[in-house]
């Protein structure tokens, strides 16, 4: 067995009981609530990018230690387990790893930043699904209408064969700010750090809203 493997499959037997019956992974195709009309608010506390402090075995091993002492660093550790896992292609030990962030961040704030980042994870790794689910959570019982949830709501509904639906939430952003989301030459700057393939397919979506914007409301 690898180093990293090891790793990976001693953090993911100290989690695997926590949660993983419930994990968002298993979550059937929803209906989502129609797009507001703006969505003019910054959501900086929310769309932050798990730090990640390397992936070599002797940080592995020490997130891991981290993470079973408990305090306030076994959050964060588990979640920097948990991405690395995800994107190495152990995806159920990256859930589980997840399910014990998520249960440390119980209450607070940092509990919406883990359940966009695992989104992130869950797209990449083709479960459409389950990521939009968790999106929506992150989304779910806020007074500000995020920037971010218009094209990304829009880049998981094209991916799932949800065109109109799609087309709708792209709309809400052209809505938003014109002058950038109706440019499909803006999108590298609006969206830097997305993938060239992503935002390729967020293109085709501007194009089928150029084709037939939809009315508002």
């Amino acid at each position: 067995m690898k180093p990293k493997t090891r790793a990976f499959t001693h953090a993911c037997t100290f989690v695997l009981f926590a949660l993983f019956a419930g994990l968002s992974s298993a979550a059937a195709a929803q209906s989502l609530p129609g797009p507001a009309e703006f969505y003019f608010d910054e959501d900086d506390s929310v769309t932050v990018p798990i730090a990640i402090e390397g992936e070599d075995e002797a940080t592995i091993e020490r997130l891991v230690r981290l993470m079973e002492r408990g305090g306030r660093n076994a959050g964060q550790s588990a979640a920097q387990l948990a991405h690395l896992a995800m994107a190495s292609g152990r995806t159920d030990t990256g859930l589980a790893l997840y399910a014990r962030a998520m249960q440390l961040a119980e209450g607070s704030m940092r509990r919406r930043t883990l359940q966009w980042n695992q989104a992130w994870d869950l797209y990449r790794v083709g479960q459409l699904d389950a990521a939009l689910s968790l999106w929506t959570q992150a989304h779910a019982d806020r007074i500000v209408h995020p920037s971010w949830v218009p094209p990304t709501f829009a880049l998981a509904l094209w991916k799932l064969g949800r065109r109109d639906e799609a087309v709708a939430w792209y709309a809400a952003a052209v809505r938003t700010y014109p002058d950038r989301w109706s440019n499909p030459a803006a999108l590298p700057g609006l969206l830097p750090d997305w993938s060239e393939a992503d935002r390729a397919t967020l293109a085709e979506v501007l194009e089928a809203w150029r084709q037939d914007p939809p009315a508002w409301p």
